[in-house]
């Protein structure tokens, strides 16, 4: 009797692998996006894309320019984040890969945060770099090293991490993420920048302030 039931959930097991499984990758050339004004009934919608007719698919579809450009990086951090994702390629759709170039003014940062849905691997081009990453609870084991010109780094998929510009130049980084879109959240930002505001109780009490920097902060991250 053990042994007939056994094997039954044996049997429901395998059933439930195979009817839940996926294709690793998919299963064509590529799907380009389509922008939303070129949508229609007949298009096909996949990782959160409609797919644009592959007669229709240009070279321009796989095409960005101006990566060469420094981005702007006179702000509160002092740094900017230049974005080659599928949003600016329209045929990363699927393909699980983007990229993004960031620049540093001197003693620039670009601040803790966490891409929720790619590993990040970067390269520093210019300058020198100190960087880090956190894991996850209860451990919080920092992990950091400073990079010069031609040094590798990787920051693993969710982990929160940053990078600082600690030369007295301008410095440059090229990352590569393994999402087409790996989303960005910073954790400042998210936390005292959120709309509508985090109930100040809530942050004075999970970052043992004093309620009068809480609000300070908002201000200076709220819109």
């Amino acid at each position: 009797m053990m042994r007939a039931y056994l094997v039954a959930v044996a049997l429901f097991a395998l059933a439930l692998s195979l009817t839940s499984a996926s294709d690793p990758s998919p299963l064509q050339d590529f799907c380009v996006a389509l922008e939303e004004k070129d949508y229609s009934k007949s298009a096909v919608f996949v990782n959160g894309k409609f797919c644009k007719d592959p007669e229709q698919v240009k070279a321009e579809d796989f095409f960005f320019e101006g990566l060469n450009i420094p981005g702007n990086t006179e702000n509160m951090q002092g740094s900017n984040v230049t974005a080659v994702n599928v949003e600016k390629i329209a045929g990363l759709n699927t393909l699980g890969i983007s990229l993004a170039r960031i620049d540093f003014a001197p003693y620039g940062q670009n601040p803790p945060h966490t891409h929720p849905r790619g590993t990040e691997i970067l390269v520093v081009v210019e300058g020198c770099l100190h960087v880090g990453f956190v894991t996850s609870n209860l451990e919080n084991r920092l992990f950091t090293k400073v990079l010069n010109k031609g040094d590798v780094f990787v920051f693993p998929v969710g982990l929160i991490h940053f990078q600082l510009n600690v030369g007295k130049t301008n410095a440059i980084a090229i990352a590569a993420l393994s999402s087409q879109n790996a989303g960005v959240i910073t954790i400042a930002d998210a936390v005292f920048g959120a709309d509508p505001p985090i109930n100040p109780d809530v942050l004075t009490k999970a970052f043992q302030l004093d309620k009068n920097v809480v609000e300070h902060l908002q201000k200076l991250f709220g819109y």
